[in-house]
This record gives structure tokens, sequence and C-alpha cells, in this order.
């Protein structure tokens, strides 16, 4: 608001008023250009963090690692469980990312599952090997779940950041502009009038003194 009150008079400062004007309309129709992109892509990342949830949930559901897991320790107790985890390192998880409208997030993830060493021992019972591949799907699902919610709330967060702005331009700002560039119109047409009306006024005395100097 503070550049309408350093306007400078005249028609200089109702050309800036105009610029600025014209400047906040087309700010605002292409913030809400993007803003109709943004609400398609967040949609669409909505439905896939939803799928994403649904798959991990069902694997939770299932309990299949758990039961898996507790089956091999009831058989080989926690002595088999140290050996079958024994030289395996960690799973690692890459995340490739995408910008959207100038919002940078996760596109997709892939989860590296570590496999067992061929110098490692083997599981000593077969439900520890069902819950090593259990639990390796479980890390997966988790991984992909935990890159759609950060895509999608990243997004999200570009959503409300960009409604406000415009909303700002909509409701503030470009009112505030034309209700400035109307006073300085008046302003200008009040100031041509009494110009105009100056030069008649001295147009008249100068042909009146003109006259009196003929006689």
């Amino acid at each position: 608001m503070t550049g309408t009150r350093r306007t400078p008079p005249g028609r200089a400062g109702r050309m800036r008023l105009r610029h600025s004007l014209d400047v906040a309309v087309r700010g605002a129709d292409l913030l809400e250009q993007k803003l109709r992109i943004l609400r398609s892509e967040h949609q669409r990342l909505l439905r896939a963090e939803e799928t994403a949830a649904r798959a991990w949930h069902d694997l939770l559901a299932e309990a299949e690692a758990e039961s898996w897991l507790l089956r091999g320790l009831l058989l080989g107790g926690e002595p088999a469980l140290d050996a079958a985890a024994a030289g395996i390192g960690s799973a690692e998880v890459t995340i490739e990312w995408t910008v959207s409208m100038g919002v940078r997030h996760p596109a997709r993830v892939s989860t590296a599952v570590p496999t067992r060493p061929s110098a490692a021992a083997a599981p000593s019972n077969t439900a520890l090997v069902h819950a090593e591949a259990a639990y390796g799907r479980a890390v997966r699902a988790a991984a992909e779940h935990a890159a759609a919610h950060a895509a999608a709330e990243s997004v999200g967060a570009e959503v409300i950041s960009t409604g406000h702005r415009v909303r700002a331009l909509r409701r503030h700002w470009i009112p505030h502009l034309r209700e400035a560039l109307d006073r300085a119109d008046l302003a200008l047409e009040q100031s041509e009038h009494e110009d105009g009306v100056r030069r008649r006024w001295a147009s008249r005395a100068a042909g009146g003194d003109g006259s009196a100097t003929g006689r």
C-alpha cells in the first residue's frame, strides 16, 4: 500500500498507478492458473498417498512379518534370530525428486533391502526366512507411503500459500489500486478543468487589455 502514497501527482502518477494495476491483475491471473494446476496435482498426489497408505496398513493389519517372526523365535529362540541377522546391513532408501510449479517434492522412491551374503549362515528355520521376506515388503511399503505423504504435503502447502496470495491481490491490493486510480483520474480531470478555466480567463483578460489600448 505504501507504493500508492508515494505516487507523484498528475499524469506521471496516473501512468504509474495504471501500470501497477495491470501488473497486479496479470499476476493474479497467473497465480490463479498456477493454483488450478497445483490443485489438480495435489489431488493426484493425495490419491497416490491413499493407495500407498492402504498397502502399508494392509501389511500391518495382516501382521505377516510379526507372525513369522514369533514362529521363528518359538522354534529357534533369540540365538536363532541373532544368527539370522548377522552380517546383514541396513536397507537403503533412494528418493527421486521432481518440481511441480516451483514445488520440489518426492517423485518416486526405491528401497534396496540387503540380500543375505553368501558367507552368512542361513536362518535355522523357515519361519525366519518368511519373516525376513515379509519385513522387506513392509519396509518398501513404508518408504513408498512416506514419500507419497511428503509429496502431497509439500504441494498442499503451496496450494494454501498460493491461495492466500491470490486472495490478497483480488480482495485487497487490486481494489486499492483501482480506488487510487479513480482518485487520480478525478484529480487529473479537475486539474485540467481548472487549467482550462484559467486559460479562458487569461485569454479574456488579454483580449480586454488589447481593446482598451486601441481606444
